[in-house]
């Protein structure tokens, strides 16, 4: 797999589309384009809505979360040809299986053969497309695209909502673009490194084992007359723990608040003189 230098991976983001075909329900709308900024794409294109002005209906915009600038940039057109126009490799998500039409791939696989026409095509364009609420997409619509996409859900209960398939996918080719350019899935921190997850060292170390032998000893758990071998086991575990530096102040915090309990304890009811 060949690395995509960062203006690549940009672009390739940019080259993806995602259409809904005859939207009815605003919410799913709004969902979408929420779904679409969380994986960093940009582009929703719908076709036909059902509802005048979709994109504007306080459920589109509230579902949205935010993403209103995906949201209000939709492109809206007459037909699904118009919305594949500028499109070099559509994929058509459908939870049932079609007999005749492109061949068929799962969502991974999509991913996948999106990522490497990005990458091979000069000027290539990727589309998911989504079908209604109720029925999904007709076979015409399947005809003009090249794939066909599947999720492998539950085939006792395959349908999904259009939002959260929408999400699925984009999910995957986010992934797919990702694992291309060897940029990291985790999340990053721009601030200095903190220094209570760094590694406490041997002297704040043996300063914890002594206050939590202090400790022991206040709450009775710890006889300093017979000691056995508590406290090298203390020391093994908290070695084989490599403690950091915030943890070693949690752990005193312990030890300080079990010696004030101890004392309370010995203050309430002290021992009879003989």
């Amino acid at each position: 797999m060949t690395s995509l230098p960062q203006s690549e991976l940009d672009a390739s983001f940019k080259q993806v589309r995602f259409i809904m075909v005859q939207p009815s329900h605003p919410g799913n709308v709004g969902a979408a384009a929420r779904a679409i900024k969380t994986m960093g794409f940009g582009e929703l294109c719908l076709v036909s809505p059902k509802v005048e002005d979709i994109v504007s209906q306080p459920e589109a915009i509230s579902l949205a979360s935010g993403a209103t600038d995906v949201l209000h940039s939709a492109r809206i057109v007459p037909t699904l040809a118009d919305a594949l126009a500028p499109v070099t490799l559509g994929f058509a998500l459908t939870a049932r299986p079609r007999f005749l039409g492109p061949p068929p791939c799962d969502i991974r696989e999509t991913a996948e053969l999106a990522r490497e026409h990005l990458a091979s095509v000069a000027d290539g364009k990727v589309a998911i497309v989504l079908g209604t609420e109720r029925s999904g997409l007709t076979n015409d619509d399947i005809a003009l695209c090249q794939r066909v996409c599947h999720i492998p859900a539950n085939p006792e209960y395959s349908s999904l909502n259009v939002a959260q398939a929408l999400q699925l996918a984009a999910w995957e080719l986010r992934y797919a673009l990702l694992s291309a350019h060897q940029a990291p899935t985790l999340p990053m921190t721009d601030g200095k490194p903190d220094p209570g997850a760094a590694p406490a060292d041997g002297a704040r170390v043996q300063a914890l084992l002594e206050h939590w032998e202090e400790a022991l000893i206040w709450v009775k758990f710890l006889d300093p007359k017979h000691p056995k071998k508590l406290m090298p086991r203390m020391r093994h575990l908290f070695s084989r723990s490599a403690l950091s530096n915030d943890e070693v102040d949690m752990l005193r915090g312990v030890c300080t608040a079990m010696i004030k309990a101890g004392k309370q304890a010995y203050e309430s009811n002290p021992p009879r003189l003989p």
